[in-house]
């Protein structure tokens, strides 16, 4: 009799551990998010001092994304990121993101949009051609491949976005942010460093080592020990020969 008892409660146990353990699987399947996809509208050409409208179509699934956290066009000419201007979107509250911008010379332009929603970040970008396109010169020519040369990498398959921090305090722990893709897909498995001076001080450097918190986004938490600007210069490598760098200014009060 004893022994039927023991076996019985064996039985139970096992069902008990069975049941959580399908419980465990279906959480962790439900917590993978549905990737956001955006669709980016701007003109192929545009006259010198024309106004374009630029439009960004946000959806998860089947369903349109009213509440983006953030959403910025961000303009720069062929060859020139580092010029780059960034425009805050208006939210039509119907998952269409605008703004306007004009372009005052001819040249070939990059319009790239940076969506953050729902915990996940995407920026594709196009191309537009703004009067005769003369401004994409020998000059701006050889500066772009001399940059594909340096970093092994063309200008249209990789993108970093530096999420620059807000109201950064001294002695206060600050998260530094970047999304990265490649040929349009986040950049997974990088190895990324965050370089940090005081523009003051500028033979004094420190690093910070980022980690991949979701896919092709890495963060790094960073204590600024005093107030001053900043200069952050985000360091990333890969497996396959990628090096890329870029340099943003930080304000800390």
């Amino acid at each position: 009799m004893q022994k039927k008892y023991w076996m019985i409660m064996l039985a139970l146990v096992m069902a008990v551990l069975s049941a959580c353990g399908g419980e465990e699987g279906k959480v962790e399947e439900s917590e993978v998010p549905q990737a956001i996809e955006v669709q980016l509208e701007v003109p192929e050409t545009v006259e010198v001092n024309g106004k374009i409208a630029m439009k960004a179509v946000v959806t998860q699934g089947s369903e349109k994304v009213a509440d983006a956290d953030k959403v910025e066009f961000e303009v720069w000419e062929e060859g020139a990121k580092e010029e780059s201007s960034m425009i805050e979107a208006k939210n039509n509250n119907d998952g269409t993101y605008e703004a306007e911008t004009t372009f005052d010379r001819d040249g070939v332009f990059t319009v790239q949009v940076h969506v953050t929603a729902r915990g996940l970040h995407t920026m594709p970008k196009k191309s537009v051609t703004v009067g005769t396109g003369a401004a994409h010169d020998e000059a701006i020519q050889e500066e772009k491949e001399l940059h594909e040369h340096e970093h092994g990498e063309s200008e249209t398959g990789f993108s970093m976005h530096f999420m620059e921090p807000d109201g950064v305090e001294a002695e206060k722990e600050t998260i530094l942010t970047a999304h990265l893709q490649n040929e349009g897909a986040p950049l997974e498995k990088a190895q990324v460093r965050y370089e940090i001076w005081n523009n003051s001080n500028t033979e004094k450097h420190t690093w910070a080592d980022a980690e991949e918190t979701s896919p092709g986004e890495y963060t790094a938490a960073y204590t600024f020990t005093e107030a001053g600007a900043f200069t952050v210069k985000v360091h990333v490598e890969n497996d396959e020969g990628l090096h890329e760098h870029e340099e943003h200014q930080v304000d800390v009060k």
